[in-house]
């Protein structure tokens, strides 16, 4: 009997010892050493499913490719590299194991499926922790990598929150995981609504990836799912090309805006104009790099630094062309148009003998950098403020117009020429310091363009044809109708540019506006008033 009963109790050690094995984490570690990928992938689930916090370390160290087993006796430890050696830690205690030579050991190799399987065993491993960041951190990888296996994880951490937004995450995470789990249809039904409700290519990513292994009495509440998703997505694609066209079209009403003023007011058809756009991102380049060498700390303020001393810079270059050439070439629009070409090539190729045919950084400062989220869209901050600036230089300038004895002037010789002139009126000087004024603006443009284009000589001639095509379909000298004209063109070119092309969409642009002047020659908004000069 005696001899039966130790028989017996050895037979139940050999059974049970194995499992006991395979809870220990240390064990569960050290068989990675000899584990296939496929092996290796079960048995990350099986570490992470010890609950235990300390094999944290081990698994971040597999991922990243530190994990070594020695050769001898199939031991797994982290290693840092010691010269010809190693120096080892304990995977589970984090003690050292003192050295040994990088012969003597063989690297546990990781894929990116492994990789997977490591951020998702480690989001569950998380999700219990004191730290609020740590854990939502932990239900977001566990969301991007569902598993089965921290699905009761997942449904403890959410029994123990109480933050409402990691709650939201995680009661997000658990959805992935039950369809990746063998749950009832009642439960991944749940959980389909539920992981439609995230919304975005994410979420249709996930339902796609369980499609395959799905019941067939789920389908069709996975297919009305993605197609839910998916018509979502259309909507949001196509308020992120209305925000594309309004960014460019807040671009082109800055480059326009100026030119608006003295092809409307003069008849004068500057293709110099884009040299000031050029003259006003350099005068930022100028600025920035003097901030940049004495006052560092004012870098943030550059841009506002800069906006006054593009303005003065470019004005006044402005002003002595049209007192020095375009004065003399009034009523002859041929050799205005040659003449301003010739001091846009002396204008681009003086800034290359100063700075250089190569583009220089402008840099964006911290309240222009990244980005955020806006629904299913993304708003760059250097787009959103170069919208809203071009919107005050806008409604500012609309003042000037309107508010001002200069702006009367202006508007009166717009209208009708002679009779500003006998009622007492300088045209001339209004001529001149109009002429400034749009190119101050086209320096103040240059500014703001520099913070989302290359800085180089040739800056200018990328707006100056769009610019043209603005302020004739808006209505020369109009500013409400180059506002609505660099709009509509901003957004027309970026509903075309998917389906045709940047360039085939800029020459059917193009071809419209002939069209469409064919019928309205003076534009959208067309100036009213006496302008016969009989």
């Amino acid at each position: 009997m005696l001899i039966r009963f130790i028989t017996l109790i050895f037979l139940l050690l050999s059974i049970t010892t194995p499992s006991l094995a395979q809870s220990d984490p240390k064990a569960l570690i050290d068989q990675l050493g000899k584990a296939s990928f496929k092996q290796a992938e079960e048995l990350i689930g099986q570490i992470a499913a010890t609950g235990d916090p300390r094999v944290v370390p081990a698994l971040n160290a597999f991922g990243e490719g530190d994990l070594y087993a020695r050769k001898s006796d199939g031991a797994v430890f982290i290693t840092k590299a010691a010269g010809a050696n190693f120096a080892l830690i304990d995977p589970l205690t984090g003690e050292t194991a003192g050295e040994a030579p990088k012969s003597a050991f063989t690297k546990i190799k990781v894929n990116n499926n492994l990789r997977r399987a490591i951020r998702s065993a480690l989001g569950g491993l998380t999700l219990l922790s004191p730290d609020r960041a740590v854990r939502l951190a932990a239900a977001q990888a566990v969301l991007q990598s569902p598993s089965a296996e921290n699905l009761e994880l997942v449904e403890a951490a959410l029994a123990k929150e109480t933050d409402a937004e990691v709650k939201t995450r995680m009661e997000e995470a658990r959805a992935v995981s039950v369809l990746a789990s063998d749950r009832s249809a009642d439960e991944k039904r749940a959980a389909i609504k539920t992981v439609a409700s995230l919304g975005g290519r994410e979420a249709i990513g996930i339902l796609m990836s369980v499609s395959s292994t799905i019941d067939g009495s789920l389908r069709p509440d996975l297919d009305s799912a993605i197609s839910g998703i998916e018509g979502q997505l259309l909507l949001w694609d196509a308020g992120q090309n209305v925000w594309y066209g309004i960014s460019l079209g807040s671009v082109l009403l800055l480059a326009a805006i100026g030119l608006a003023i003295t092809f409307g007011v003069m008849g004068i058809i500057n293709m110099a104009h884009g040299e000031m756009v050029m003259i006003g991102a350099y005068s930022t380049f100028v600025v920035q790099q003097v901030i940049r060498t004495n006052y560092p700390g004012l870098f943030d303020w550059s841009l506002a630094i800069a906006l006054p001393v593009a303005f003065l810079i470019t004005a006044a270059v402005g002003l002595v062309i049209e007192r020095g050439v375009i004065r003399f070439l009034y009523g002859r629009p041929l050799e205005t148009l040659l003449a301003t070409w010739g001091i846009s090539l002396i204008l681009q190729q003086a800034i290359r003998t100063i700075f250089g045919p190569t583009n220089q950084e402008v840099g964006n400062p911290s309240w222009m950098s990244g980005s955020f989220a806006l629904g299913g869209m993304t708003i760059t901050w250097n787009r959103l403020w170069i919208v809203l600036f071009s919107l005050t230089i806008f409604f500012a300038l609309l003042t000037l117009m309107k508010r001002s004895s200069f702006g009367l002037q202006m508007r009166a010789v717009t209208q009708n020429r002679r009779m500003a002139s006998s009622m007492g009126i300088r045209t001339p000087l209004v001529d001149a310091f109009t002429f400034a004024l749009g190119s101050g603006i086209a320096g103040i443009a240059g500014v703001a363009l520099s913070q989302i284009d290359n800085v180089s000589p040739n800056l200018g001639q990328s707006y100056i044809i769009d610019s043209f095509m603005v302020v004739v379909f808006g209505g020369v000298g109009n500013l409400w109708g180059t506002l609505v004209g660099a709009l509509s063109l901003g957004v027309l070119n970026k509903f075309l540019e998917p389906s045709v092309g940047a360039v085939l969409g800029k020459i059917l642009v193009l071809v419209l506006i002939i069209l469409f002047i064919q019928k309205r020659p003076r534009g959208l908004f067309a100036l009213k008033g006496r302008a016969v000069e009989a």
